[in-house]
């Protein structure tokens, strides 16, 4: 039996990682039984980057964690309530050091940890990822001062909002059209995150590569439906083909036919099951 066909069983358990003021931050943690150390994922759920929560990629966490991963899926700051950008950043940054610091406890190995994040959050993953010293995203101390760095290993994208001013000229060129319902969404909750568009440049993967900043570059798995109206295809190549060019790997798999969060909404389809399949390949792969 090979780790990608392993099965574990799975505990449960949800922990406050953070605490700004009197509100916590949670972390769902997917954790296999056994002796370990086993890769560890951080789970970065969508929703434009301000709707949902830690439990909204139960449907890919729990197949992940039963084949060998730990899996911590987050809650972060989130506007209306919160801060926009960089505030979830920071806590994405201060969660990759914190399962580091508490890797052996979890089941895994600082140098066993990458991350994965849903359309919006697979922006900040790919953000987090590119960028693990930025001081605005390190800006979290962890408790006692530990000196941990904040690099993963490798990126799973499922459908990531990989340039969001190129994003949000799309969907402002929507408004009025065919799918003016849902533009009329993603421009609000890009307002509502962003605090302008300048920031949607800054912050933006596929941008900062081709501006020649110097990033890290971890191995990227990238997962989108064909028939996906929200991530424009133009802007998923842009970004491979900039992340190629500086020396990055990007492994793609396109699924004929599908929409926007195809694995979130019915995770037992056929072409959910292929995804989540090839994660855990690629998780496993990566993180030996």
């Amino acid at each position: 039996m090979t780790k990608e066909t392993a099965h574990y069983e799975i505990d449960i358990e949800d922990v406050e990682y953070l605490r700004h003021g009197d509100k916590p931050l949670l972390a769902r943690i997917y954790k296999p039984r056994g002796p370990g150390p086993f890769p560890l994922i951080i789970d970065l759920h969508g929703g434009a980057w301000t709707k949902k929560d830690r439990t909204s990629d139960a449907g890919t966490d729990e197949p992940l964690a039963k084949s060998g991963v730990v899996v911590v899926a987050l809650d972060f700051r989130m506007p209306p309530a919160d801060a926009g950008y960089p505030a979830s950043l920071a806590d994405i940054n201060y969660a990759i050091r914190w399962c580091k610091a508490r890797a052996a406890e979890l089941g895994s190995r600082p140098d066993m940890i990458g991350i994965l994040g849903v359309s919006s959050g697979g922006h900040q993953a790919m953000l987090a990822a590119m960028r693990p010293g930025d001081a605005r995203y390190t800006a979290l101390p962890l408790s006692g001062n530990q000196v941990v760095g904040a690099g993963v290993r490798c990126v799973v994208l499922c459908w990531p909002v990989i340039d969001p001013l190129g994003r949000y000229q799309y969907a402002k060129a929507q408004q009025g059209g065919a799918h003016a319902k849902p533009a009329d969404e993603w421009v609000r909750c890009h307002d509502q995150y962003w605090p302008n568009e300048a920031a949607m440049a800054e912050g933006n993967p596929t941008r900062a590569l081709e501006r020649g900043e110097t990033v890290r570059m971890p191995p990227v798995l990238y997962l989108q439906g064909t028939a996906d109206i929200a991530h424009p295809a133009p802007d998923r190549e842009r970004f491979i083909s900039s992340y190629q060019k500086a020396g990055g790997r990007v492994e793609l798999h396109l699924f004929e036919g599908v929409g926007e969060a195809f694995i979130t909404n019915d995770p037992t389809s056929p072409a959910a099951i292929s995804a989540i399949e090839k994660i855990i390949a690629f998780v496993h792969r990566e993180m030996p």
